[in-house]
């Protein structure tokens, strides 16, 4: 069962990518707490829809988010090293974290996780957003299979009434 509104973030341990530092482990807990945060997840780093819209969308929105104190947080089921890769071509600003999901501990215990071993892709995330406070799940927001349209940045700014401004963060 997937994770539902009102219930805490499950506590697992991811490897948080971030202005080009190097990965590092931390607590989902820790990284949620006492925070307002959107987390989207794509199927896969380097995917297309993943890549050309997915990411570059919450990129281009980024500091619209920041202005209304809400941090941005991306996911995949990918390892450290792709995820890092990632983030540099994909130009991801500072302060904007993607999370590597490599075994999808996280991705399982929130119940969004799907079976792409007949695509190649083996266990991957549900393309998805939700947001958060303090931990806690204020709204979610999960994609049919195939789509793309309620968990993009401009549909996450239109959820939580901020409205997308165009600019590039």
């Amino acid at each position: 069962m997937s994770i539902q509104i009102g219930q805490p973030l499950p506590d697992v341990e991811v490897t948080v990518i971030e202005d080009g530092a190097p990965a590092r482990r931390q607590s989902t807990a820790s990284l949620f707490a006492h925070a307002r945060v959107v987390l989207f997840a794509v199927p896969g780093a380097f995917t297309p829809t993943c890549s050309d819209h997915h990411l570059p969308g919450y990129v281009q929105h980024y500091r619209t988010f920041r202005e209304h104190g809400i941090e941005v947080v991306g996911m995949a089921v990918n390892d450290a090293y792709v995820m890092q890769a990632w983030a540099a071509v994909q130009q991801v600003p500072a302060g904007l974290k993607l999370l590597a999901d490599g075994n999808a501990s996280f991705t399982s215990a929130l119940g969004l996780q799907f079976d792409g071993t007949a695509y190649g892709m083996g266990l991957r995330a549900r393309r998805f957003a939700l947001y958060a406070e303090d931990g806690v799940v204020r709204q979610l927001y999960v994609e049919a299979p195939g789509e793309f349209r309620v968990s993009t940045a401009e549909a996450m700014l239109q959820a939580l009434g901020v409205g997308a401004r165009t600019t590039a963060g």
